[in-house]
């Protein structure tokens, strides 16, 4: 009876009070300060805490979060809003449902002495401009602005297709390429070259920003209020990962090294990235601003005989997921 007790006692131990419910969460990127907060959430027991077992996918050039997702490869992916609607009108039913960068880091960065002082400077001269999703800006910009994409002209610019790097300004192949705030401008001043020799065009300046980084799942699955119920879990526990970052940028810069299998990032760098990122960031709560939302939809359209979506999206955001994550 006393050996009886004892195993019967041992396969009680051996088996988990409570399984945790698992996550894919696919970037954008790769692994950098951009994504400070999930990999502070997932450092600091966050998730855990949420009963979840969250495995984050670093992207690249190659990768493509919204093929990720409707391949059932992820969970949840974190994407800009015009990819995101340009997907879902071309058949990938994304929807957002949390939105933790409130303001976008999407800029061009031009050499001071090619005599560009304001948009309308624009043509006559060579753009580079990332693709793979990032043009969409980009194209509705230059159409709001009357410009032509197809070579150098008095109505038009040139498009230098941008690789991840900003080597087409430094070797004076464009006139002004596309950064972020957060990243290839201080690359830009890591390689030597002066804050004086360079103006930006910030997007949200130009009034045509677009959303960013915000989390987006596939429409049918927010029909089960149990993926409902996980993914407010994983947006509180991300958006309590944001705030520790904003308030530990160091640490939260060596926690994405910590995490980076490539070894090309550098604590410096990664720790102006999180400074950068946390004016985007800034006291949100993760829930989407429909003003916000409604501003990125208009800009998309207003791409002329060529917009980036053709008409007003149905069903692209809901406030399912946040309502759930801040009632507790």
């Amino acid at each position: 009876m006393k050996n009886l007790l004892l195993a019967s006692a041992l396969g009680t131990l051996a088996v988990p009070a409570f399984a945790q419910d698992a996550v894919t969460l696919q970037l954008k990127w790769v692994t950098q300060a951009q994504f400070a907060g999930y990999y502070a959430a997932l450092d600091q027991g966050f998730y855990e805490e949420e009963n979840l077992d969250v495995t984050i996918l670093p992207g690249g050039p190659d990768i493509a979060p919204t093929q990720v997702i409707a391949g059932g490869g992820a969970d949840v992916v974190v994407d800009w809003m015009p990819s995101a609607l340009a997907a879902r009108e071309q058949g990938v039913p994304l929807v957002n449902i949390a939105q933790p960068f409130k303001a976008s880091g999407m800029q061009l960065t031009c050499w001071a002495d090619s005599g560009i002082t304001a948009p309308a400077d624009f043509a006559n001269h060579t753009l580079g401009v990332w693709f793979s999703g990032n043009e969409y800006p980009f194209l509705s910009w230059m159409s709001q602005l009357g410009l032509k994409t197809e070579g150098k002209a008095a109505d038009g610019v040139e498009v230098l297709k941008q690789g991840f790097n900003v080597d087409p300004l430094l070797q004076r192949q464009a006139d002004c390429i596309s950064t972020m705030t957060y990243n290839e401008y201080h690359q830009i001043l890591e390689a030597g070259v002066t804050p004086e020799e360079l103006v930006n065009f910030k997007y949200e300046d130009q009034g045509v920003a677009t959303l960013e980084d915000g989390l987006y799942v596939l429409e049918s699955n927010l029909q089960d209020p149990a993926f409902v119920d996980k993914m407010a879990r994983f947006v509180r526990a991300s958006m309590k990962g944001w705030q520790w970052a904003e308030e530990h940028p160091e640490e939260a810069a060596q926690i994405v090294l910590d995490n980076d299998e490539t070894g090309a990032q550098t604590i410096e760098h990664q720790t102006t990235m999180m400074t950068e990122v946390a004016k985007l960031v800034g006291d949100s709560t993760g829930e989407l601003d429909p003003a916000a939302y409604e501003r990125t939809v208009a800009t998309l359209m207003a791409g002329g005989s060529d917009p980036v979506i053709t008409k007003e999206p149905e069903g692209a955001w809901s406030h399912a997921v946040t309502d759930a994550a801040l009632a507790q």
